[in-house]
């Protein structure tokens, strides 16, 4: 783990996985993320099980949340991220929220707002996910999102739709 990061950006990490030991999946990308140069893990969520947002043929889905403190500028984060996802057999079909070893996602990088083609953040559908405010709201639950509003205001607003903790 990197320890010594100065003037650090707090930023919020999806995790989730439904194919190939999800879970182990979650915990190795979690130890490849901390690894990262320029990168201290500050916080991690419980693991969640929810079902497919997507197609509903395919396996339910192990997510969580990671708070990082880090240098990186937000898209070499990205490209950090696709290159972990990548190395744990992530395959790119197009498919738009189709089974996947690993999707990584930026929710929230500092207090700014991101729109490139590359990057949306805040995460274009962060709003709306039970498997993103649940586990975010145990890590961090007095955080603002930009442009968005309080966290917990959000939260209310958000069915659990068979979200579930593992413990």
């Amino acid at each position: 783990m990197n320890t010594s990061i100065t003037n650090p950006i707090t930023a919020y990490i999806g995790l989730g996985s439904n194919l190939a030991d999800p879970a182990g999946q979650i915990k190795t990308a979690r130890a490849e993320i901390a690894a990262l140069a320029n990168v201290q893990e500050l916080a991690f969520s419980s693991l969640y099980h929810s079902p497919p947002m997507g197609p509903q043929d395919q396996p339910d889905y192990v997510n969580a949340v990671m708070a990082i403190g880090t240098t990186l500028p937000a898209l070499d984060l990205l490209h950090s991220l696709q290159r972990i996802e990548h190395e744990q057999g992530r395959v790119r079909t197009g498919e738009r929220w189709g089974a996947r070893t690993l999707d990584l996602d930026i929710l929230l990088y500092g207090d700014q707002q991101i729109d490139e083609p590359e990057l949306i953040v805040p995460h274009a559908g962060l709003a709306q996910r039970a498997f993103v405010l649940y586990p975010l709201f145990e890590i961090a639950p007095q955080l603002r999102i930009p442009g968005k509003g309080k966290l917990v205001d959000l939260l209310a607003q958000c069915p659990q739709a068979g979200l579930k903790r593992l413990d």
